[in-house]
């Protein structure tokens, strides 16, 4: 149900915290999803197990087949050309890589960069991470905002708002629907710890430590798979976002993360 607010009344959303980590987890989540790009496009192959290398069947492979790019998948194989396998460079040539320049740091291809931005990168993640989270606990955010009250978890309530979303009527704005709570509490605590975790459990230094955080997941090449999927699963998160905000109002909804006021509708 609806808070009883009035219509262009003026209300504080998002609290300072929320704003500054929001900002500051997008900056480093691009940086560190485009080096890792370029750490896969070393070895463009993903596979489960422990072991995977050029003679080991992988689940995914994105590559280029002549001149056309390629992505194979579960046994069967797309043409990608232009996006995937092969795109073009800066010069307009072709160029055979896994993921196009304009998506990787560095812009072209450096395995030896793309490494060092990628672990420069992945200890501002963790501590934004522990950071906010600490603080939704806390101070009582993440029960009183994020977590879903008894009701909203029914499956017709789920399924109105699913088609309140369809037919673009967004409520009052004043606190988060049960799609934005399930989603947010999605990349909170599943897919930012995954990709954490996952990550600590492919560095050498920490699988010599604790060989168990990699044979939990069935073997490196199991870990660097659920690591690209959940990754994968931020950027889909990051997409929709996206969509959202624009079918909403962009300038309203930037506006309230930026000063964290907001307007209700």
């Amino acid at each position: 149900m609806e808070d009883p607010v009035p219509a262009g009344t003026w209300v504080r959303r998002h609290a300072l915290a929320t704003r500054l980590w929001h900002w500051a987890n997008a900056a480093v989540l691009a940086g560190l999803l485009m080096s890792g790009l370029m750490i896969f496009n070393a070895h463009p192959r993903l596979y489960w197990g422990e072991y995977g290398a050029n003679f080991d069947v992988p689940w995914l492979e994105i590559g280029a087949i002549g001149e056309r790019g390629a992505v194979s998948l579960g046994g069967r194989t797309f043409d990608t050309t232009g996006v995937l396998g092969v795109s073009r460079g800066a010069d307009g040539s072709p160029v055979a890589l896994a993921f196009p320049e304009w998506a990787t740091i560095p812009s072209t291809y450096n395995l030896a960069d793309g490494r060092l931005w990628h672990l420069g990168l992945a200890p501002l993640l963790v501590a934004l991470w522990c950071g906010y989270g600490a603080w939704m606990v806390a101070g009582g955010h993440l029960k009183r905002n994020l977590w879903p009250r008894n009701g909203e978890w029914k499956p017709a309530h789920i399924a109105r708002d699913v088609l309140d979303h369809l037919r673009l009527r967004f409520g009052s704005g004043v606190r988060y629907n049960i799609l934005q709570k399930l989603a947010y509490l999605a990349v909170l605590l599943v897919l930012l710890p995954l990709v954490i975790v996952t990550g600590l459990a492919m560095a050498p230094g920490m699988d010599a430590a604790w060989p168990w955080l990699t044979e939990v997941w069935g073997g490196r090449q199991s870990a660097r798979s659920v690591h690209f999927l959940c990754a994968s699963g931020l950027v889909g998160f990051f997409i929709v976002h996206i969509v959202m905000v624009v079918l909403a109002g962009p300038v309203r909804e930037v506006r309230a993360m930026v000063t964290g006021w907001w307007r209700v509708r």
